[in-house]
């Protein structure tokens, strides 16, 4: 299959160019620049990523172009661009002027191939502190602002093109036209890469690789360990063995109900209580790292367990996703680890089984297509994500019971009070967070000092950047009376506008 190779400098933008590639239908993958894959005639083009650094930097990323630069087509973006100049023989220095935030284009060169169907004042996203300031002799500019003269360029007698804007973002208006030119136009990649496409090949590589051996995958109720199982099922069939394990962190009532949904779909699952594990594990932790290994070894120590009462099983399935494999990831440079995931990083030598991860490469949204492509329930497709660590990191601090029993039962009239406002749908992801502090308050005559929870909702695509959804005033009066009313120990509730960046979605 085509594909395009995105070589990530640490730019908090390169997971939006694959998000855009993929849009096209054109398959992509993230590698570090220092940890360049070997380049198969599969790879039809290369992209340069942003960068928080600078090229005049001592500890400025260096990558090493043999291979690419000359021979295959090369878009390098922002940081990508001014290296390149640099390289020629150009001249990158810090701008004199501020250069981030929305800008025009006032010079447009239609003939280039890059800049086809790209308008005169078209809007497009500047985000750097350098500039290139001159060009080499052989590098023809192609696109200008009003305060960027080399807005964008191409090298004479390869197809090496460069931007110093960010067409990945929502903000440059064009900017998926240019990504399209460069990869179908220049790269002339095949736009193939569609769900249907991922199923079958996804199906016939999982049977060639596990053939007639017996899996164990664990089932979180989410989008992505659901999707993952309905294509291990359709691989192998009834040597898949699910286990749905309730951790005690689960919201209400969700372990009956998803283990019903999940046995009417045919699947082979058994469900395990190993509430008290967690809760042992969990006991006395507040650090929102510790909390998360501590749930991710509790995880893995019931997986062992439960394996061995499966006889011959080899494989552990797992949900992982692609955002859980970049944020997970960590070398100088690239995208910095903003939480550990309890699913990403392989497992410990005592287990003996081997990782299978249908889904490692897809993007949520991407997921979701490829699930009703099976023709899988909307409710189970459609769901919020949830994080794999569940309430553990919604009740910020320690764990107890009485703070899971808040917690569950405002979280529960939140997503209800959602749905039957015909919201839920329209929302990426919601939930209920409690808080570590407590507020004064007067019910009846009485002077209270109780729980503050925070409502969290979100609008998304891919969990990667999130805006807070403007719910209506009359709703959240309604949910917010209804928690205080009917939640015993909850005297205050807030509601959370902060965008991702800078916050992420959840807050642990």
């Amino acid at each position: 299959m085509d594909s395009i190779l995105i070589l990530d400098f640490g730019s908090q933008y390169t997971q939006l160019i694959a998000r855009k590639v993929r849009e096209l239908n054109i398959y992509c993958e993230i590698h570090p620049y220092n940890k360049i894959p070997e380049l198969t005639p599969s790879i039809k083009g290369v992209i340069f990523s942003g960068s928080p650094f600078s090229v005049n930097a001592a500890d400025a990323p260096i990558p090493n172009m043999e291979g690419i630069k000359g021979k295959l087509p090369l878009l390098g973006v922002c940081y990508g661009a001014q290296y390149l100049a640099k390289w020629g023989g150009g001249k990158v220095q810090q701008s004199k002027i501020r250069e981030y935030g929305r800008a025009n284009l006032q010079f447009v060169d239609n003939s280039s191939p890059l800049m086809k169907d790209i308008p005169v004042g078209s809007q497009v996203w500047m985000s750097h502190g350098d500039t290139i300031e001159v060009i080499p002799d052989n590098y023809k500019c192609i696109c200008s602002t009003d305060n960027v003269k080399f807005a964008g360029y191409k090298i004479e007698g390869e197809e090496t093109y460069a931007i110093q804007f960010h067409p990945e973002v929502h903000h440059s208006l064009d900017g998926l036209t240019l990504l399209k030119n460069f990869v179908v136009d220049i790269c002339h990649c095949a736009q193939d890469w569609t769900p249907a496409s991922f199923v079958e090949t996804t199906v016939a590589e999982l049977k060639a690789k596990l053939g007639n051996d017996r899996v164990i995958l664990g089932l979180s109720g989410g989008v992505d360990s659901s999707v993952a199982a309905v294509l291990l099922q359709k691989a192998i069939g009834d040597n898949l063995h699910c286990i749905f394990v309730d951790n005690g962190l689960l919201r209400k009532n969700e372990f009956e109900s998803v283990l019903q949904s999940y046995k009417d779909m045919g699947l082979n699952v058994k469900g395990v209580d190993a509430s008290q594990r967690f809760y042992d594990a969990l006991a006395g932790l507040t650090d929102p790292e510790q909390k998360r290994k501590a749930i991710g070894k509790t995880f893995v120590d019931v997986f062992d367990a439960e394996s061995q009462k499966v006889e011959n099983a080899k494989w552990l399935g797992q949900g992982t996703i692609y955002p859980d494999v970049i944020e997970s990831s960590s070398v100088k440079g690239p995208s910095q680890t903003i939480k550990s995931h309890h699913n990403v990083g392989g497992l410990p030598d005592y287990m003996k089984l081997q990782l299978v991860e249908p889904l490692r490469l897809l993007f949520k949204d991407e997921v979701r297509r490829v699930g009703r492509q099976m023709g899988m329930k909307e409710e189970l497709i459609g769901r919020h994500p949830f994080p794999g660590p569940g309430l553990a990191i919604r009740c910020l601090g320690e764990i107890t019971p009485e703070k899971l029993r808040v917690l569950r039962d405002a979280d529960d009239i939140f997503i209800q009070g959602l749905r039957d406002w015909d919201l839920y749908d329209k929302i990426w992801q919601a939930g209920v967070i409690l808080l570590p502090i407590q507020s004064v308050g007067v019910m009846g005559d009485e002077r209270t000092y109780e729980n503050v929870v925070a409502l969290r909702a979100v609008h998304s695509v891919d969990g990667m950047t999130a805006d807070w959804v403007h719910l209506p005033y009359d709703f959240m009066a309604k949910v917010s009376n209804d928690i205080i009313n009917r939640v015993k120990g909850v005297n205050r509730v807030c509601y959370d506008i902060s965008s991702k960046p800078p916050a992420t979605i959840e807050w642990e």
